[in-house]
């Protein structure tokens, strides 16, 4: 008898909306001071998981005070350091999967928890000819600016995801453009965007 497939599975994850975009592989500087996120980062640390990084989105209302509200797309932050600056935890976070957050809701701290489903990861394909222009261009940023992925290997600029998300990551663009990045499945298509919001 053939087995049906199983629905994707809901989680959820405690979310931290953020007027900046975390992209997957990239690293975020953070400082902890409300309540409702310190006990957040504790829970993380106690259960080894990660939390939700959201784009906090300008409210529709303008100045009629309309709340600003977390896309419905993010990405997971793990925590890799934290320290302490003039009383305040301070953490360096770095994006993993991506999420969709289908449901919202509050605890009593004020906490946003999100009811969420993983993206499915980016498959390992090399760069399509059409897109060989942004992975030397890539290399030509980290070459001149250094930084983390400087000692980027031929691999690694050679997979389109990677070198999408780093593009993404470095290039001048818009945190609404790169939540537009953000939310697209297809790696090919991110970097056609890319190509697209190139001057």
């Amino acid at each position: 008898m053939p087995s049906t497939p199983m629905p994707t599975q809901l989680q959820t994850l405690g979310l931290f909306p953020l007027p900046a975009v975390l992209l997957p592989g990239a690293a975020l500087g953070l400082r902890v001071f409300e309540p409702r996120y310190l006990d957040l980062v504790r829970e993380c640390g106690r259960q080894g998981s990660g939390f939700g990084v959201c784009l906090l989105l300008p409210g529709e209302g303008g100045e009629d005070g309309t709340a600003a509200a977390p896309a419905a797309y993010g990405t997971e932050a793990r925590i890799e350091d934290f320290g302490n600056d003039d009383g305040l935890l301070t953490l360096r976070v770095r994006g993993r999967r991506r999420f969709r957050v289908l449901r919202t809701r509050m605890r009593s701290n004020g906490l946003m928890v999100g009811e969420i489903q993983w993206r499915d990861p980016d498959p390992d394909d090399e760069l399509r000819p059409e897109h060989a222009l942004l992975g030397l261009l890539l290399q030509r940023i980290l070459d001149q600016a250094g930084g983390e992925h400087a000692g980027a290997t031929p691999a690694q600029l050679d997979d389109a995801a990677w070198v999408g998300w780093r593009l993404a990551e470095l290039l001048p663009v818009t945190d609404l453009q790169r939540q537009q990045l953000l939310q697209e499945d297809d790696p090919h298509a991110r970097l056609q965007q890319l190509l697209a919001l190139m001057p």
